[in-house]
Formats: C-alpha cells, structure tokens, sequence
C-alpha cells in the first residue's frame, strides 16, 4: 500500500487482517499501523462505504482506505478465544471497530496500535 506519511509519522507495522467495521461488514486486507494511525487497505465496494463513518474514509489515486486516527482510539480491548484472537477498538464517537487476526496472535497488532 503506498501512502503518504504525515510529518514524523513511522510504520510500526503490516499484517494482513480481518477488519470487521461497526455495522458488521467484514473485509480482509492489509492492517498498516503507523506512530498516529491506522491504514486499512481492502477492496470495498460502493455499498460498504455507508457502513463505515464517512470521515476515516481517504482515496488514494483509485483507490479507497480506512485511516483510524490514534488520536480518536478511546479505548482498545483484546479479545481471544480458541478460534478467534481480535482487538477491538472504541472511538471518540463510540463506533467499535474490529481487526480480527483468527488463530494467529493478536499480541502485536494490540501493542502497535497502543503505542504512539
């Protein structure tokens, strides 16, 4: 995904990662978790952009993105089961926004979005 960064803005990161938006569209993509936010690169279609609010949508040429301030996280939570190791996320606006890594270890997706 290439991306302009913000000044003094450093990638932590990249995983592929199932990204489950507020109303329960669910997306897999490229999860990019910088020093101020986070990048989420997948294919969406027209009708999932209502599903997402409209102000952490960015195009880049053609193409759409998920940007999550870390400024606006209020709250990150970790979730694991047997099958299922997720962060959850609540923004400033109470919206809950889910990255679901499946059986693989949620750990440092958790720690990068946590640190600034």
């Amino acid at each position: 995904m290439k991306h302009e960064m913000l000044p003094d803005e450093k990638v932590i990161d990249t995983w592929t990662i199932l990204y489950e938006t507020p109303k329960g569209g669910k997306y897999n993509g490229k999860l990019t978790v910088t020093s101020k936010r986070l990048l989420y690169d997948a294919k969406f279609d027209v009708s999932s952009k209502g599903l997402i609010e409209e102000a952490l949508f960015i195009k880049w040429g053609s193409e759409d993105f998920v940007v999550i301030p870390k400024d606006r996280i209020k709250e990150v939570e970790v979730a694991k089961s047997f099958f299922s190791k997720k962060v959850v996320l609540t923004l400033d606006n109470g919206s809950k926004h889910t990255f679901n890594y499946g059986m693989l270890n949620i750990d440092p997706v958790a720690n990068a979005i946590m640190k600034k």
